[in-house]
């Protein structure tokens, strides 16, 4: 399955070390938003066992580590929508990448 959502997660430094936990829910909550609504079709079950590679499109070439873009945020937004059963190790195997410099922001995810 390929998914492409047209924009990007905010880095985790923006709320790691700040008091912003209710910005931070806010934006969770709009990611599964997004997550349900761009990531379809959906399986008829979720996924027990599948590697996730998540890439981010980038428009500047600012340095990023990948660290900062874990992808928490779309990890449970898949989740909560039945894409994948559970965003543990036992599941999942996530592949982090980025690419800089694109026309447009947006994030590519590709379960298999």
């Amino acid at each position: 399955m390929r998914y492409v959502i047209p924009d990007v997660p905010p880095s985790n430094n923006r709320f790691i070390g700040r008091n912003a936990r209710w910005e931070y829910q806010d934006i969770k909550k709009q990611w599964a938003d997004m997550i349900a609504l761009f990531c379809r079709p959906k399986p008829p079950e979720p996924l027990k066992k599948a590697t996730v590679k998540i890439k981010y499109y980038f428009t500047d070439r600012r340095r990023r580590d990948p660290d900062n873009y874990s992808g928490k945020m779309i990890l449970d937004g898949l989740t909560k929508c039945g894409i994948i059963a559970d965003d543990s190790f036992f599941v999942i195997d996530l592949q982090l990448s980025a690419d800089f410099g694109a026309d447009k922001a947006q994030t590519e995810i590709i379960i298999e």
